[in-house]
């Protein structure tokens, strides 16, 4: 890849995820990053691209949660500096690859870079990892829940997204994330087990 690219990603927008909280800050960009590059080994496409793609994916989470794809594209498209790495098709490619990759897309991924951010963004690092990010995302945006709320919100959330019927797509073959996705399954199927787990969860952080 292109070092002096990487470099500014690095320094001047890697920074940019300390106003997203935890779920989507710069832990989960790397996640995706490194995700995203394995992924693509397996297809004829520019790393370079693939790199930016994940490296701007959620820069406006910060700003709208419900549609912070389509203002991550638009920060990728007014970023001056990045012109010089990309031709404007290649910079059309990546906007869209952006705007493509949220989880409850109605739609699938136009290219095969919009492909590989979407199923690299579906991130099931561990059990006690997802429920962490789904609860503290929770007590950051849903301020008015209770805790016992709060719980069962992460419980609802997570069986909606990732259940069996969840509308968490992945579009290319990704055995990590499948194999992840049914240990996740198998531990929503006992709600009371699940709830004792995620306040086991919370206790510790």
């Amino acid at each position: 890849m292109n070092e002096e690219l990487v470099q500014y990603i690095e320094n001047e927008i890697f920074p940019l995820y300390n106003r997203n909280e935890e779920g989507h800050g710069i832990n989960h960009i790397k996640t995706v990053i490194k995700r995203s590059l394995e992924l693509a080994k397996n297809y004829d496409v520019d790393l370079d691209m693939v790199y930016t793609i994940s490296s701007y994916h959620d820069l406006g989470h910060y700003i709208d949660r419900k549609t912070h794809e389509i203002i991550s594209a638009e920060i990728f498209m007014e970023d001056e500096n990045i012109k010089q790495w990309f031709t404007e098709e290649q910079r059309k490619i990546i906007k869209e690859a952006i705007e493509d990759h949220r989880a409850s897309s109605n739609h699938e991924p136009r290219t095969i870079y919009g492909k590989i951010i979407s199923t690299a963004d579906r991130t099931i690092i561990d059990i006690d990892n997802t429920i962490k990010r789904t609860y503290s995302y929770g007590k950051r945006n849903y301020i008015g829940l209770s805790e016992e709320e709060q719980i069962e919100r992460v419980y609802q959330h997570l069986k909606e997204k990732y259940g069996e019927n969840g509308y968490a797509k992945i579009y290319l073959e990704n055995k990590e994330f499948e194999d992840a996705l049914n240990k996740l399954r198998q531990a929503l199927s006992n709600k009371e087990k699940f709830i004792k787990r995620v306040i086991a969860v919370i206790n510790e952080i």
